[in-house]
């Protein structure tokens, strides 16, 4: 299974992802907002998520479906 971007684009293991949206981080006050580039991210089991951390918060799950590759 292959993890894709909102564009169709294949992601890899490293790669760096800008976030196309607004999102609320669940349990936290932080809002990533869109546009914010996030490196080095992690495959999970899942193709429809992945694991990255961004300057405020560590161990974030995303949706596939709200990045975009750079």
């Amino acid at each position: 299974m292959e993890a894709r971007d909102s564009n169709g684009n294949i992601l890899a293991a490293g790669d760096s992802v800008m976030v196309i949206k607004d999102l609320k981080v669940k349990g936290s006050s932080v809002t990533l907002k869109r546009g914010t580039v996030i490196k080095n991210i992690r495959l999970t089991d899942d193709p429809g998520a992945i694991e990255c951390n961004a300057d405020k918060v560590k161990g974030l799950v995303l949706k596939t479906e709200f990045l975009k590759k750079s």
